[in-house]
């Protein structure tokens, strides 16, 4: 019996760890429901001058910007000297909902003043849209809009 516990109980350990590891980014639901919203009024914004460069590493997004799940999402940050970098502001918000997943990501990677890694980020399937935000030492906040299509 004892044994049988054991076994169980890896089992067990080794299906957290690989849950552990692949974070999910946004839920079924959450995605049905920013297809199904109406588009939000498109305003361009004007980026503050100097403002941080949100550099997107990975994944490698190509004209048809398709990719698997999970994926790797890499993002790099460039300050305008002598300003640097503040981890603490990094947002991220889904879709035309804007809706928060900061905590998500953040659950899976740590924000450095470089940037991000999350080696494992699974979102379902159909298109997404991810607004990276990062302030600086002066308080200039660079964006960046994120489109992709998961296979």
């Amino acid at each position: 019996m004892t044994a049988i516990r054991a076994l169980c109980l890896c089992f067990l350990l080794a299906s957290l760890h690989a849950t552990a590891r692949a974070q999910w980014l946004v839920s079924d639901q959450e995605a049905a429901a920013d297809r199904a919203a109406p588009e939000p009024f498109a305003m361009k914004a004007v980026p503050a001058p100097n403002a941080p460069r949100i550099n997107l590493v990975a994944p490698a997004l190509t004209a048809s910007a398709t990719v698997s799940s999970p994926t790797r999402i890499l993002v790099r940050f460039e300050p305008t000297q002598p300003a640097t970098i503040n981890p603490e502001s990094f947002r991220v918000k889904y879709g035309s909902l804007k809706l928060d997943i900061t905590n998500r990501i953040t659950a899976a990677s740590k924000v450095t003043a470089e940037g991000i890694d999350v080696s494992e980020a699974r979102l379902p399937k159909g298109a997404h849209r991810l607004l990276i935000e990062i302030e600086d030492s002066l308080g200039r906040v660079g964006e960046r809009l994120v489109q992709f299509v998961i296979e």
